[in-house]
């Protein structure tokens, strides 16, 4: 099957485990990270109003801490988690959050170039099937001088981590991948600069980063 226009069925048995991860979701994840996601979010209340995109929304984990003056478009690949961010979304709509919501590959995202101010990837870069592709992606539909906000967890460069990339082969066909090395990933998108970079968990394997198109 040619994946070219549709790089998810790379690893489809992921798009699979999701679906059944979706119910669980929140209740694994949500307290543990719910303070590096405020910490990673923390920018988008110092930009004026502009178009964001939360590319790999999830369940929405990061809606009740956004900044209501932008226009969020939610955008993730998998439909039972798109549901619950959905559900989410609109508990907040009362609240002034605008958000429009889109099924899609954030390895292919079906935008034209430029059309975001601002692009959020949350727990995304780790488990696509190709970092760099989604990176690329989110580089190309942003405006020139927006911004990329960043939350993963990543390897250093030239860390053996070997526990973690020996269970990646596994991990990465249900889960996420945990062997991804940062610098790799953005040396192939040289549109893109580094700002900052800061440890938000785990002794640093979760980092909160920020890029700028250039």
């Amino acid at each position: 099957m040619n994946t070219h226009n549709q790089p998810y069925r790379e690893n489809l048995l992921l798009r699979w485990s999701y679906s059944l991860i979706a119910p669980f979701y929140d209740l694994a994840i949500a307290g543990s990270l719910h303070k590096a996601r405020s910490n990673s979010l923390s920018s988008l209340s110092a930009v004026s109003d502009g178009e964001v995109l939360l590319s790999g929304v999830g369940t929405g984990l990061d809606l009740p801490l956004l900044p209501v003056r932008h226009r969020y478009t939610a955008l993730d690949f998998n439909a039972a988690m798109l549901a619950r961010a959905r559900s989410r979304g609109a508990k907040l709509r009362s609240k002034g959050l605008q958000t429009e919501w889109v099924l899609g590959d954030s390895m292919a995202l079906p935008f034209p170039d430029a059309r975001f101010d601002h692009v959020v990837l949350h727990l995304i870069l780790a488990i696509v099937p190709r970092s760099e592709l989604c990176l690329s992606e989110a580089a190309r539909v942003l405006k020139p001088g927006g911004t990329v906000i960043l939350l993963d967890k990543f390897l250093r460069p030239n860390k053996l981590a070997l526990l973690r990339r020996a269970l990646t082969p596994l991990s990465r066909r249900i889960a996420t991948r945990m062997d991804v090395v940062f610098e790799e990933v953005l040396s192939e998108v040289p549109q893109l600069q580094l700002v900052s970079d800061q440890p938000l968990l785990a002794g640093g394997w979760f980092r909160g980063i920020v890029l700028k198109k250039k």
